[in-house]
């Protein structure tokens, strides 16, 4: 472990500490303040902080406490911890952040939208994600499924599967513009190559955050309303292959693929979508333009279709 001298600013903040073993209920106090700063337990050395002013004064103040209470406490800004490069560090925060995202999650997609408590209960949700994200330093891969899950619980889409309007004619979709956010991962690409293989052949992508200002172009896995997206417990490539009437063998179980790969279930036990997220994370990490990010991942979609029995 590395202490930065003062010519460079170190990235880290270490929280050494110790206190008598009389001082139980104290201790389980400073754990507390621990998890809720977002902390990262760094074996038996301390606790691990990205070095920023919030972060320097909240390790300040619990040394200042520590100390208090007759313990010993040093803050260190640190260069580098020699076993853990700065990118294996980033991702065991965003580990550390899965399980409180996971839960909100979970209590999101449980509220219904009948009961009397719901705003208050939407809103309580909502407090709680602002929190998670405040100690979400390297932005965890389930941030934006939060988010969503927020605003679709914001939001709610009337169930329309008794409905004749349910059902869209592909004749409707011939030849258009699809628009998406840009870096696709696996259910964007996925839904991609269904609708350029089974829905529009001649379809051409846009990629934007903002749907209105393309008016002419067809949404699909936005969080804005319209278009094609999360229906239910429905990924996009769900919902576009039900909404369309795709009724392919090979096409429903790629569904299940891109269904746990995307929403970070074990639903259907199928892995080979995670593999492929893992291969198009890496190549948008290469700085890939989106259009031939998307390109490779069609090519991959339509080698797993052929691979399907």
């Amino acid at each position: 472990m590395n202490i930065t001298s003062k010519a460079k600013v170190a990235p880290w903040l270490l929280l050494i500490f110790t206190l008598p073993s009389k001082y139980a209920s104290e201790r389980v106090g400073v754990w507390r303040k621990l998890q809720k700063y977002g902390t990262l337990p760094l074996r038996n050395s301390g606790y691990v902080l990205p070095n920023t002013p919030a972060n320097q004064e909240r390790f300040e103040w619990l040394a200042t406490t520590i100390r208090g209470l007759k313990g010993e406490a040093s803050v260190l800004q640190v260069q580098a911890i020699d076993d853990l490069p700065p990118d294996v560090l980033k991702e065991n925060f965003r580990e550390e952040r899965k399980p409180d995202y996971t839960a909100l999650i979970r209590e999101v997609q449980q509220l219904e939208p009948s009961n009397q408590a719901f705003s208050s209960q939407l809103a309580r949700l909502k407090r709680r994600f602002e929190e998670i994200m405040e100690i979400d330093f390297f932005e965890s891969s389930l941030r934006s499924k939060a988010e969503e899950a927020i605003y679709k619980a914001e939001h709610p889409i009337a169930s329309q599967v008794k409905s004749g309007k349910w059902r869209v004619s592909k004749m409707e979709y011939r030849s258009r513009s699809w628009i998406t956010r840009p870096r696709p991962g696996i259910d964007r690409v996925s839904s991609a190559w269904l609708i350029k293989r089974f829905i529009d052949p001649k379809a051409t992508f846009l990629f934007d955050v903002n749907p209105n200002d393309h008016p002419e172009a067809v949404p699909f896995d936005m969080y804005q309303d319209g278009g094609f997206g999360h229906e239910g417990n429905h990924c996009t490539f769900e919902t576009l292959a039900a909404r369309f009437g795709v009724t392919d063998k090979k096409v429903r179980l790629i569904g299940q693929t891109v269904h746990d790969a995307d929403l970070d279930e074990e639903k259907f036990g199928r892995t080979e979508g995670i593999t492929i997220n893992q291969i198009l994370k890496g190549w948008a990490k290469q700085d890939i333009p989106d259009d031939e990010l998307l390109s490779r991942g069609i090519d991959l979609m339509e080698g797993l279709y052929h691979s399907m029995t």
